[in-house]
């Protein structure tokens, strides 16, 4: 129990966003708690794929070369399938991006949040967050839950959720939403092994999705996309069938690989999201990851923007809490930077996830998404990256 202490910062989600914002934090000096319902390296699902601003973030922070010790397969290629029209770009690298990654979620989430005890922040796991305390005025200063069967609180003068989608702390603090899309895609996803590592690769027809990605242990990432509102036909069938009928769809002539290779994992759904912002931050709190910010798998983009927010939160709250800034302002800055480098790519991504295009306007969107991931990188980038390599739809 951790009722007597009291914390500068209190992290409800152990993934890659909160742990990652409570390591930035215990690494400059705050006393920090992070806690999850979940235990360690607990999988998740997820197409792993980081884009170059979350392999420069990993860069910056000293982890690149840990996840890459851990058996995370460069890649120096991605690839556009558009049936009649296709696209294979080398990964050009770049100052802090030897090449691409896409580590397994039970690799990367671990290893932020080992790097986060190290740092020196509580870790406390198994704690079921329930709500959020409020003081006199008001203002949130802490959470509550359930630790084994008995009541867990801990206390600090601002609150972060970093608890996914269906956050905890958004619902408790009343966060609106601030944006909502118009396209909600669906999924099925597994692992699989026995595909060679060429690179991400990406193939569209209209009303169809899928990728193929590399990953840990010699698996490749599988996933194949669709309309939200055609998953219920595609659950007629067994997870497996739907998934390969749906890759098919959207890649017929890799299908043949996918059905060679050998199933290293589960197949799950993804019944498909709405796209949305929540607002950033309110009194005592604020949101990090898909807590803040839910972007449609198909972006491929969700692990990027949660490594980016982490550290845009992190130097807010660190700014603030030395006093060289109001908390106030500079968590406005947090969440305005938020916004404005996200804008962009919300668009694209809310599009792609409609499926209402077709493949030349796929092509375009994704020439959006790209510039969008470019300009990001330059502002993350503590050096010009001018010559930088893109991950393109050309």
């Amino acid at each position: 129990m951790y009722c007597p202490i009291r914390y500068d910062a209190v992290v409800v989600g152990a993934r890659c966003a909160g742990a990652a914002t409570a390591m930035l934090l215990a690494r400059a000096g705050l006393r920090v708690l992070v806690v999850d319902r979940a235990g360690p390296g607990t999988d998740t699902l997820s197409t792993h794929a980081l884009m170059r601003g979350g392999v420069l973030q990993l860069a910056k922070w000293g982890l690149l070369e840990d996840v890459i010790m851990a058996g995370t397969p460069a890649i120096t290629r991605t690839a556009f399938d558009y049936g009649v029209l296709s696209a294979d770009i080398a990964i050009r690298s770049s100052p802090g991006v030897p090449a691409l990654y896409a580590p397994r979620r039970t690799v990367l989430d671990a290893l932020l949040l080992r790097h986060a005890a190290e740092a020196g922040a509580d870790v406390a796991l198994g704690v079921d967050v329930t709500g959020v305390r409020r003081d006199r005025h008001g203002r949130v200063c802490g959470v509550t839950g359930r630790e084994r069967r008995r009541a867990f609180d801990a206390y600090a003068p601002i609150v972060i959720g970093a608890d996914g989608v269906r956050s905890t702390v958004a619902k408790a603090v009343a966060a609106p939403v601030t944006r909502r899309g118009l396209g909600a895609g669906a999924l099925w996803y597994t692992h699989v092994t026995g595909l060679p590592n060429e690179g991400y690769r990406w193939f569209y027809r209209p009303g169809a999705t899928a990728g193929l990605i590399p990953t840990n242990a010699g698996a490749t990432c599988v996933f194949a996309g669709m309309p939200a509102a055609r998953f219920g036909e595609s659950r007629r069938s067994t997870p497996r069938q739907a998934l390969a009928d749906a890759f098919a769809r959207a890649a017929p002539n890799a299908a043949t690989e996918l059905r060679a290779a050998v199933p290293a994992g589960p197949v799950r759904g993804w019944p498909g999201l709405l796209n949305f912002t929540r607002q950033a931050y309110g009194p005592g709190w604020a949101l990090v990851g898909d807590a803040g910010y839910f972007k449609d798998p198909l972006g491929t983009h969700g692990i990027t923007q949660a490594l980016r927010d982490a550290q845009l939160l992190a130097d807010a709250i660190v700014t603030g809490h030395g006093g060289t800034e109001p908390l106030e302002s500079s968590l406005t800055r947090y969440a305005r930077t938020r916004d404005d480098l996200s804008a962009d790519m919300f668009a694209a991504t809310d599009a792609l996830a409609s499926y209402d295009w077709n493949l030349a306007e796929a092509r375009h969107l994704l020439r959006h998404l790209s510039a969008a991931m470019s300009r990001e990188v330059e502002f993350l980038s503590p050096v010009p990256l001018a010559t930088a390599g893109r991950h393109s739809a050309e």
